[in-house]
Parts: structure tokens; C-alpha cells; sequence
């Protein structure tokens, strides 16, 4: 059978394998507490799930323009308004079926032939997979524990090269729920000033999910990257509507048509009754949203602080997303032995940290996405590793 060598090393995402096997697990009828795969444990807000339910009884079943509803664009383009004072077109905003679409198309448009793509280690291993996968050639940046997990400038600025289309750029971090503030947010911009010809995507895809009361510092203020800025956002983790597949993408204008064909091949257009419902989630009442955030903030200081009365763990404070990041090297064991054990051995689902890439062999990814009751349980079955 001739399959494509291109479909042969695409990778995947461990977290949906994991996932998969704690399932079995507990169909099995083990005790498994997962907190290996990266979605809020809230229901999607009520105002939303009725305006779905509206949507399907008012009729709306068929097509949508591939982009996306005008009305949910409007309203995409009112949000980032509201939030960071800037004005963007509802022509420059792509409405996709979650928000991996984005890196995809990105990674179609400016990979291939000798372009080469930086990217993060550890980062969304969807990154290194799409990059692979265009045929680009794709340039890890490491992210250090040294370093707070924040982007080093001149780590960075050492890989640009004359082959450099696209830079990716995750703030807050999956997996290390590391979180880059503004004053560092204009340094980076300030160096890629320098290189007028290199695209950036940011994926913001956390940008709600934020402690302390510091305010996301999105690319989208800053001017002079605007024409060369692709921003990854969405409805996922913010709305806790992970299995309603919705984002929503920035172009700058002269890629937004090759994302948008890319649309009408790939899924012709996003699901019409998601749409209502995301419209009504940037439109209606935040009450909901602002309780799960402060829920999130609690846990992260609970596992922040037990992970680190752990002996043999310790653990960089996050300061977004709802993902810890532990070092686990005093274990004795390495970040996939150390999963395998706490899955089969103790009954807590985590992620390894070479599933984020090469340079995270030491670590391991843990979900605060569960309840607190389930937490404690879970650092207590780890204590014992």
C-alpha cells in the first residue's frame, strides 16, 4: 500500500492517548484520577447551551459562508475592541472548528521548501507535528525552568534566519502554564522589529485564563507586527467548550484569502449551531466565566504549594492556563517512567514531558482541571512515587 510519507510522520497528541487508556482503565473499574488531558471540568455555561438549542429550533442547520457567520465575526472584532482597544475587520477574522485549523493553515502557507519554522520545546506538540508536516524544516527554541519557562531573546534571535518564514509564539504556556507579561511581550517585539520579513503566529488561546490580576498582553497591540500577525484564539478554554470544535484566527489581510481556501477544502465551514452559540458567549453575560477563573486561580495555588512539599518534586509557579509543570528528576525516574507509574501504579493520569518536546525530559505535565477534592487525592497517590 503506497501511503504518503507525509501522513506516515504525523504525529500526535499524547494527552487524547492518555486519555484513552485512563478511560479503559476505569471502564475496567479502576480508581483513576485524570488530570492528564487539558479541558476545563465545567459544563459549558447555561446562556450558551439555551442559544444552541435555539438555534437548532429556529432552523439553522445548513452551510455557513466558509469564514464563518458575519454576525459572530462582528462580534469577534467587538471582543478584541473591548479587550485591547484595537480594530480589527471582521474581514480578518477566520471562524474555524477549534482552534488546531489555525496552526495547520499557518503552517501550509508560510512551510514547504526550505522555510523554516521556530517553535517551542516544550510547546502544543501540534506545532512541531503541522511544521513536519508542510514540509518546512522546524527549529525548536528551548523554553528553560531557568528561565521562568519564558521565551529567552537571544536564544531567539540566534535561530532567525535568512530561512525564517513563521515564528510561533504560545502565551500563556501549554504545558508549562508559564505566562510572559507586557514589559517582556515588547522586548520580543522590539527584536523582531529587526526582521520585517518573518511572520509570527501567537496563540492566545489562554489568554483568560490569567493570575494575580495581570492583564494579557496581546500581540494585537502592537502596530508594527500587524501585517505580518496571525493570532490563534478561541472559544475552548475560556467558555469551557472544548467538544463544541470553535476558534477564531486574525490574518493579516494579504494570507487571509490562502487560510480561507484552505477553509472550503478542509471542512467547508464550521458547525452553524456552534457558531450561534459562540456568539453568544462574546455577546451575553460573563458571571459564569469569571467564577471558573477565580476557581482556576485556587487550584493553581493548591498545586503549586502541595507539589512542592513533595520530596522529590518541585515546581515552577504557573501564572496562566490551569497546567503545573513539575520537575520530577529526583525521582529517579524520567518524565514518561514517572507517568507510566502514576498512571498503572497510583491511578492519576499525567503527561509526560517529552510529549511537548525534546528538551522536557524531566518533567511532567499536570492538568488542575479537576476538582479539589480530586487534587488532593492525586498528590497524595504521587507522594508515594
Amino acid at each position: 500500500m503506497k501511503v504518503s510519507k507525509k501522513i506516515i510522520n504525523l504525529e500526535t497528541e499524547s494527552a487524547f492517548t492518555i486519555l484513552a487508556k485512563a478511560t479503559k482503565l476505569k471502564l475496567e473499574g479502576k480508581d483513576i484520577i485524570n488530570l492528564g488531558i487539558g479541558q476545563p471540568d465545567f459544563s459549558t455555561p447555561i446562556n450558551i447551551q439555551e442559544a444552541a438549542i435555539k438555534a437548532i429550533k429556529d432552523g439553522h442547520h445548513g452551510y455557513t459562508p466558509s469564514n464563518g457567520i458575519l454576525a459572530l465575526r462582528e462580534a469577534v472584532s467587538e471582543h478584541i475592541y473591548n479587550d485591547y482597544n484595537v480594530s480589527i475587520s471582521p474581514d480578518q477574522v477566520l471562524i474555524t472548528p477549534g482552534g488546531k485549523p489555525t496552526i495547520f493553515y499557518s503552517s501550509l502557507i508560510l512551510g514547504g521548501g526550505e522555510n523554516e519554522i521556530i517553535y517551542p520545546d516544550p510547546g502544543f506538540p501540534i506545532y512541531r507535528s503541522m511544521i513536519n508536516f508542510s514540509g518546512a524544516k522546524g527549529v525548536p527554541l528551548k523554553i528553560l525552568e531557568e528561565d521562568n519557562f519564558e521565551i529567552n531573546i537571544n536564544k531567539l534571535e540566534k535561530l532567525i534566519t535568512n530561512k525564517t518564514s513563521l515564528i510561533i509564539i504560545n502565551n500563556p504556556n501549554n504545558p508549562t502554564g508559564s505566562f510572559m507579561n507586557k514589559k517582556k511581550i515588547d522586548e520580543i517585539v522590539k527584536m523582531l522589529e529587526n526582521y520585517p520579513d518573518v511572520f509570527v503566529m501567537s496563540d492566545e488561546i489562554y489568554s483568560k485564563i490569567i493570575f494575580n490580576d495581570q492583564k494579557m498582553p496581546s500581540f494585537l497591540n502592537y502596530e508594527t507586527l500587524r501585517e505580518r500577525l496571525i493570532v490563534l484564539e478561541g472559544w475552548s478554554k475560556t467558555f469551557c467548550m472544548t467538544g463544541w470544535r470553535l476558534g477564531w484566527s486574525i490574518w493579516p489581510k494579504e494570507l487571509y484569502e490562502h487560510a480561507n481556501k484552505l477553509c472550503v477544502n478542509d471542512h467547508s465551514c464550521p458547525s452553524i449551531i456552534s457558531q450561534y452559540a459562540g456568539l453568544e458567549a462574546l455577546k451575553g453575560p460573563k458571571d459564569a466565566i469569571e467564577k471558573i477563573k477565580k476557581e482556576f486561580q485556587n487550584r493553581k495555588e493548591f498545586v503549586h504549594t502541595k507539589l512542592n512539599e513533595l520530596e522529590k518534586i518541585s515546581c515552577f509557579e504557573p501564572g496562566g492556563a490551569f497546567y503545573a509543570f513539575p520537575n520530577i528528576s529526583k525521582s529517579g525516574f524520567n518524565g514518561q517512567k514517572f507517568s507510566d507509574i502514576a498512571l498503572e501504579e497510583k491511578g492519576v493520569a499525567l503527561v509526560p514531558g517529552t510529549s511537548f518536546g525534546n528538551s522536557a525530559k524531566d518533567f511532567v505535565r499536570v492538568s488542575y482541571a479537576n476538582s479539589m477534592e480530586n487534587l488532593e487525592k492525586a498528590i497524595y497517590r504521587l507522594s508515594s512515587i
